[in-house]
């Protein structure tokens, strides 16, 4: 009986060095599902935090991946409570009219009063401050529209050519359009620096953090309407390079 209990006892703290032993990992969920896209249709984020890229593709219907992870590496004893809190950051999509909404809903570390003059921003840029890291990456019809409402961290939009809408309290929005696209664009950074490939008209305040670039195209057939409180603006151009001239034969 002695010896029994004794093995039993070897065993268990062997599982526990085993536990101690194992490295620290962060918890991760992902998440991925397709919907269908109305035609001519918009993409609404609203509340979105973290990293977001769309992405153009050449299909109808829609693609929206998540990864929800968390910020540091856990102890293998505390993966379970992670996972539990990663179950409180909740996506979810659903289509209403022309337009596919995506809702983030999650816990606030804590809030603060709005900032000072300024009534279009709710909180300062550390009330949405989170303990987790969220990415989202969407592919959706070339022509979509694209509205987004996003607290902190970075909006990519790669190959759209549909109308955008982008506020961000905090981080960077970054626009990759073809070239052979014209646009009217009206880009502004409270405290940072707009920067555009496509020509229009520059416009600073009278302190140097603020920056604005407002370019009106009677023949543009899509709007830019971007606002960041806290960061930079770029917009970047993809170039599609030149088809080789046809070769000449040589002269004898």
């Amino acid at each position: 009986m002695t010896k029994r209990v004794l093995a039993a006892i070897g065993l268990g703290t062997g599982c526990l060095l085993f536990a101690a032993d194992s490295p620290k990992q962060r918890v991760q969920v992902d998440h991925t599902e397709r919907l269908d896209f109305p035609p001519n249709g918009a993409l609404r984020l609203t509340n979105s935090v973290g990293v977001l890229t769309v992405e153009a593709w050449d299909r109808s219907d829609m693609e929206i991946t998540t990864i929800k992870s968390t910020k540091n590496e856990i102890d293998p004893s505390d993966r379970e409570k992670a996972a539990h809190e990663l179950d409180k950051v909740h996506v979810a999509a659903e289509r209403h009219g022309d337009e596919v909404v995506i809702t983030t809903k999650y816990p606030h570390r804590r809030f603060l009063p709005p900032y000072p003059g300024d009534k279009s921003i709710s909180f300062y840029p550390v009330a949405r401050d989170v303990n987790f890291d969220l990415e989202y990456h969407i592919k959706v019809p070339a022509n979509a529209r694209i509205i987004v409402n996003h607290s902190r961290g970075e909006v990519n939009i790669d190959g759209v050519v549909g109308d955008i809408q982008a506020t961000l309290l905090q981080g960077e929005i970054l626009l990759h359009l073809p070239e052979d696209q014209r646009y009217s664009t009206n880009a502004k950074s409270t405290f940072g620096h707009v920067d555009s490939d496509f020509s229009g008209l520059q416009k600073r305040r009278g302190w140097v953090l603020g920056h604005r670039i407002v370019g009106e195209d009677s023949a543009a057939t899509h709007k830019l309407n971007l606002k960041v409180k806290f960061g930079d603006i770029v917009i970047l151009k993809i170039r599609v390079p030149k088809p080789p001239e046809p070769l000449t034969a040589a002269s004898k």
